[in-house]
């Protein structure tokens, strides 16, 4: 038995720890996976700058210092960093019309939409911006990643058949490839043909095996040997080895200012989609993420692209599953990543000046197929109607209108969408079940009544000024309509939790209407939150406070008591001293 004097503590759990083997495993099944990863992603980093409008070395640039940056700040273990084809579509869209893509003014505005997003990132972690991810729905961001995916392979398809095209609206280009159709480079077609059927052979037949690099390199040797750049195959021609000029870009306030909308489409993009894969893969694991140090991690490896003359990174889905399925269980994996980027920096960009450009877009032209998942899609039809069609329109929208224009568009609708249900939110008159304590309820409809003289109303919703004309309209024709005079109403306030001025200022004009009229109203299950509000926004100077009531068969028998003729009214205050 312990000393009275002395304090027990509890048992102290400790977690072994891991053996020296198990370490070693893990760090060599890391370094593994992180090569596997970089042998079938760079040859997409580098796609992603042909939809970027960057030139190709920039791609390697995305994988050098971004990914570093993340793992040092971020809490996901998985999550990959990189180049991603939904904010490069972005950028291509905003800044084609600004700049000609390529272009040293182009480049310099690329890694200055790069740098507004790390402040805008920056911003969103000092005040938890988090929740901003679930602003886009998984719907709404299937729809938009459908119609990136629609913009970006329809985008690659000229360069895979060789015919040239002036605009980058995918309507069009197909309207132009159409009525150039006889201008189709056999070589070039028949090279993207044989590239996809092999990358999709790959993945069916081989799926641990880094197809896409092998059909890089082999594309790489046959534009070598083959001459391929002589009889009329476009290459990707010489790109710059070494290691990015770090600097910090400018362009002036005035040409600033005009790319503060793509910064902004980016981040959306960048905050939806990479804290949605993060809280997925963070869920296969059992681990847990914080969003807002994600942003950070997000902020310095937009910081890191900034610097490095490169263009915007995204957490990608792609990558991060490619990495998961590779057995990468740490950030490890991205740091050899970024490591193979850098030896290839420095000693194997020379033969990539013979790689055809239709290899390349027909590389990026599966990744953006494989973003059109048409399965999810199709699943939330029965489920949700409304939702199937803000997917679509929104996945049209990025199509016809643009992937910045569409960005916002499906975060308009999303909000549309919530405030539409609270807007019209479901309005029930409830009935008491025979036998029971219980409640059911019926749709409000004229001649619905809870029992001769009583309704009994629930609004779920929060009151704000845009469906209190509903509320008020509800009671008006329960009671117009009701098959007996009717003496009390009883409000189920359960879904109330907030109730504003405009509200407010209704209400009080209802109550006193019905006041004026004989008949007393009751608010049942009313929260602590809710009756502060109704104290503020003095309703309680109306409807005395003894008519509110924390459970709802409270104010039912306090109505009822009413109609029976039972109810005794609460006593007036006593009269002050002095």
């Amino acid at each position: 038995m312990p000393h009275p004097q002395l304090k027990t503590r509890p048992a102290r759990v400790t977690t072994p720890p891991a053996s020296p083997r198990r370490s070693v495993t893990a760090v060599c099944r890391d370094v593994l996976a992180g090569i596997t990863l970089a042998s079938v992603n760079i040859p997409q980093v580098l796609g992603y700058t042909r939809i970027a409008g960057m030139p190709a070395v920039t791609g390697l640039y995305t994988v050098l210092l971004p990914p570093l940056a993340f793992a040092l700040l971020g809490s996901s273990k998985h999550l990959v960093v990189a180049a991603d084809s939904a904010t490069a579509a972005i950028l291509a869209s905003a800044l084609a019309p600004l700049a000609a893509p390529g272009s040293p003014q182009y480049v310099q505005m690329v890694s200055v939409v790069a740098l507004l997003c790390a402040a805008f990132l920056l911003v969103g972690r000092l005040f938890r911006l988090g929740f901003l991810a679930d602003f886009l729905s998984r719907t709404v961001l299937a729809g938009f990643l459908a119609g990136v995916g629609i913009q970006v392979s329809v985008t690659m398809l000229p360069e895979m058949l060789g015919i040239a095209t002036a605009s980058r609206n995918p309507v069009v280009i197909l309207f132009e490839m159409l009525k150039n159709v006889t201008h189709l480079h056999e070589l070039t077609a028949g090279i993207a043909l044989l590239t996809v059927l092999s990358l999709v052979a790959g993945r069916r037949f081989l799926p641990r095996v880094p197809v896409p690099l092998l059909v890089v390199v082999a594309s790489i040797i046959a534009s070598r040997v083959l001459y391929l750049g002589s009889q009329g195959v476009a290459t990707i021609g010489p790109v710059a080895g070494g290691l990015p000029d770090i600097h910090l870009p400018f362009i002036g306030w005035d040409k600033t200012v005009v790319l503060l909308p793509a910064a902004a489409s980016c981040v959306f993009v960048i905050i939806a989609q990479s804290i949605a894969t993060s809280r997925s893969f963070a869920g296969v694991f059992h681990e847990k993420t914080d969003a807002n140090a994600d942003i950070l991690g997000l902020s310095a490896a937009n910081l890191a692209a900034a610097v490095s003359g490169t263009f915007t990174v995204n957490g990608s889905p792609t990558q991060t599953a490619m990495a998961v399925r590779s057995g990468a269980r740490s950030q490890l994996a991205q740091v050899t990543f970024a490591a193979v980027a850098f030896g290839v920096l420095l000693f194997l960009t020379g033969p990539l000046e013979y790689l055809p450009r239709c290899v390349l877009s027909a590389v990026v032209f599966l990744v953006a197929v494989d973003m059109i998942d048409v399965r999810t899609i199709r699943a939330i039809r029965p489920e949700s109607p409304g939702e199937f069609r803000l997917a679509l329109v929104t996945a049209a929208a990025v199509v016809g209108i643009g992937v910045q224009q569409g960005i916002f568009l499906a975060i308009a609708l999303s909000l549309f969408r919530h405030v539409r249900h609270s807007y019209e939110p479901h309005t029930t008159v409830l009935r008491q079940e025979q036998d029971s304590r219980g409640f059911e309820a019926d749709p409000v409809a004229p001649g619905e009544e809870t029992e001769p003289g009583l309704l009994i109303y629930r609004f779920s919703a929060d009151l704000f000024y845009a469906n209190c004309i509903r509320f008020e309209a509800d009671i008006t024709t329960l009671i117009d309509h009701a098959p007996d005079p009717v003496r009390c109403i009883v409000v189920d306030a359960s879904a109330m939790t907030d109730i504003d001025y405009s509200a407010a200022e209704a209400l009080r004009g209802l109550l006193s209407g019905l006041k004026d009229r004989g008949i007393s109203v009751w608010f049942g299950r009313v929260s602590p939150y809710l009756m502060a509000d109704m104290t503020r926004h003095r309703i309680t100077t109306v409807l005395e406070p003894q008519h509110f009531f924390p459970t709802l068969h409270k104010a039912v028998n306090a109505a009822r008591a009413v109609i029976n003729g039972t109810h005794q009214p609460p006593l007036p205050p006593p009269p002050s001293v002095g």
